[in-house]
């Protein structure tokens, strides 16, 4: 089934603005085939508990244009929903039900954010860069030919919510007792394909990764605060009052104004914590009109930038020799060291967990965890990205980095384990990769000049995932906390050992 499954629904819509405070009106711009539509908006934490709805609301179907993909829908507000001071922070899920529609064909979904009138708690900076990167609605992700997405256009289906399953939505299934891995991803594929869903459910959307992470906190006693990937991008200042900042998931694309953003919060003390894969590799432009460009494996050639003379604001990845602000400069690890976790013929059958080195580490109190246990196998919380270093070991066994320098001070290596790249011929049959090259032959050619070379893509094939904290702007600095895998928050709700190193991290002062 093809990925793009625009108007499969009798009703699509988005919000604008996608995030918020209190006291603002959000906009609801739908397109249905249904002569009458109700609207309901429930806040999705511990609970999903409605806060609005609207019914019986007349209903106009308009087109998408062909380029809605790139440039949005530009629909007329249908509805508009009045956030006052009484609602909760958080996020909000807006279901649009049409009228007479088939079962099954008949909800639509758009999302919003409220944010907190001052900090209240960690603040979470949801990936919604990436959800966007991934959106295959109206023809076309950064992964199906695109080189710019739309933010004003809705999610595919999925994306948001769906129903709740043990594993057949993930694409680092995690294997029970004497089960082979899925390295095709056959699995995967039925279920996405049964329900009409795009692959990008198994790797970005608030269903996914977030909506965990925020459940359980909330579930846990934690109360935390949203934003999306461009608030830091508009409004630096939206992180000050924070002591902790983080990022949860599959958080790959960064532009340089969020990227200094949550550099200069580390930079003033602040602490900065990503339980996330690949995470940081591309870099964005967000342009007038809530577009966001990413040239991706063709930046070097097609950015215009690059001609201009300012190739260190490609759009391709942040460690490309022509941006030179490689992602393991601040979080202490990259993808280009570690990207795939039993995904393809990456470790088809590792461990799916960390091996832990340094028991006594503050990330890992309270485990009971010891020198060489694995943490988080059960729910193959390694996968399917993630982010690494070159590493080395100590006279003591421990694991330390290897000597470059472009890396920040103080690294610490908690938890280790085997990672890998995947060139042509490596990935899962079952999904649509890169004919002519894979990410291995990409980033050995663009790191070290030839993918021909057999040593260039030995120095990217093997790598590893990492627990780790560091300091990349010194003793004066804040701590940046890197769990480098996006299945971490798929351990949260039944391994307490996850659950505890994930306590550490927020209860960190």
């Amino acid at each position: 089934m093809a990925d793009d499954q625009t108007f499969h629904d009798d009703i699509e819509g988005y919000c604008t603005p996608q995030s918020v405070r209190a006291d603002a009106t959000v906009a609801v711009h739908v397109s249905t085939h249904a002569d009458r539509y109700d609207v309901v908006v429930e806040r999705w934490g511990a609970t999903r508990d409605e806060v609005w709805r609207a019914d019986g609301l007349v209903g106009v179907f308009t087109p998408p244009p062909p380029d809605a993909a790139a440039a949005g829908c530009a629909w007329p507000v249908s509805v508009e929903i009045p956030v006052d001071a009484s609602w909760r922070p958080g996020f909000h899920l807006v279901t649009l039900i049409a009228h007479g529609a088939p079962a099954g064909r008949d909800q639509g979904t758009a999302w919003f954010v409220v944010r907190s009138p001052e900090p209240s708690g960690p603040l979470l900076v949801l990936d919604t860069n990436t959800w966007n990167a991934y959106n295959t609605w109206g023809g076309a992700s950064l992964y199906t030919g695109g080189s710019a997405v739309s933010f004003a256009r809705p999610l595919a289906r999925g994306m948001l919510q769906r129903p709740e399953v043990e594993r057949d939505d993930r694409k680092a299934r995690p294997v029970r007792w004497r089960e082979e891995p899925d390295a095709d991803g056959a699995i995967f594929q039925a279920y996405r394909t049964e329900h009409a869903y795009p692959s990008a459910i198994g790797s970005a959307g608030w269903f996914t990764h977030a909506r965990r992470f925020v459940e359980w906190a909330e579930r846990s006693g934690y109360t935390i605060d949203l934003a999306i990937s461009t608030d830091p991008h508009d409004d630096p200042s939206l992180l000050e009052g924070y002591d902790l900042v983080l990022s949860v998931g599959h958080d790959e694309y960064w532009s340089a104004a969020q990227r200094a953003a949550i550099e200069g919060h580390v930079r003033r003390g602040g602490t900065f914590a990503s339980m996330s894969g690949n995470t940081m590799f591309w870099q964005v432009r967000i342009e007038p009109g809530d577009t966001m460009v990413c040239h991706k494996y063709a930046a070097h050639t097609d950015d215009p930038v690059v001609a201009d003379g300012d190739p260190a604001s490609m759009t391709g990845m942040w460690c490309d020799p022509l941006v030179a602000r490689p992602e393991w400069s601040f979080l202490g690890a990259g993808s280009a060291f570690g990207l795939y976790h039993r995904f393809g013929n990456a470790t088809a059958r590792g461990v799916g967990g960390y091996l832990v080195y340094r028991p006594d580490h503050w990330l890992v109190a309270g485990t009971g965890l010891r020198y060489g246990d694995v943490l988080g196998a059960a729910d193959g919380v390694v996968g399917y990205e993630t982010v690494g270093l070159p590493i080395t070991f100590d006279e003591f066994q421990q694991p330390v980095p290897a000597p470059r320098d472009d890396l920040p001070d103080a690294i610490e290596i908690v938890g280790h384990v085997p990672s890998s790249n995947l060139g042509v011929g490596d990935y899962p049959a079952s999904i649509a990769a890169l004919s002519d090259q894979g990410d291995l032959e990409f980033m050995a050619t663009r790191l070290y000049g030839d993918d021909d070379d057999e040593t260039s893509r030995r120095r990217v094939r093997n790598g590893n995932s990492l627990m780790l904290t560091c300091r990349p702007f010194g003793i004066d600095g804040g701590e940046v906390i890197t769990i480098g895998t996006t299945d971490w928050v798929f351990g949260l709700a039944d391994d307490p050992a996850v659950a505890q190193v994930t306590r550490n991290v927020l209860d960190r002062r």
